[in-house]
């Protein structure tokens, strides 16, 4: 079996910092913070798909095999309130609305190409 760490060289996880609390409903952990904010089925794909640019909702639609508007609609108000995408409307006939990642949102492209790469290595030992 391959080590891992011969291809990554992120530094280990201070233990302090994931030291569970529950006082209050808001994650204490900066893990499960960033696996709230993108955790789930549609999430990175939605953010895979913006790293490319500006989209409609159709085309996100489109774009992501098996979503149902209702769940695409309920991702990208998560995603919107959570900071990571801004939605434009344009007020005409037919309404028009564009989403786009926020600059918050493009600092997640370093976390997904981490969880890209670690995948494929992954994928390689099956």
């Amino acid at each position: 079996m391959k080590n891992y760490s011969d291809s990554f060289t992120l530094d280990s996880l201070p233990e302090k910092d994931c030291i569970a609390t529950y006082q209050s409903d808001r994650p204490s952990c900066p893990v499960e913070a960033t696996l709230d904010a993108i955790g789930g089925r549609w999430k990175v794909l939605i953010l895979h798909e913006l790293f490319n640019g500006t989209r409609r909702f159709g085309e996100l639609h489109r774009s992501l095999h098996g979503i149902t508007q209702k769940m695409l609609t309920q991702q990208l108000r998560e995603m919107e309130r959570d900071g990571l995408i801004h939605r434009e409307v344009y007020m005409q006939v037919p309404p028009k609305v564009e989403y786009s990642l926020t600059d918050l949102g493009k600092t997640l492209q370093p976390v997904l190409d981490a969880m890209h790469l670690w995948g494929k290595k992954y994928l390689e030992q099956q």
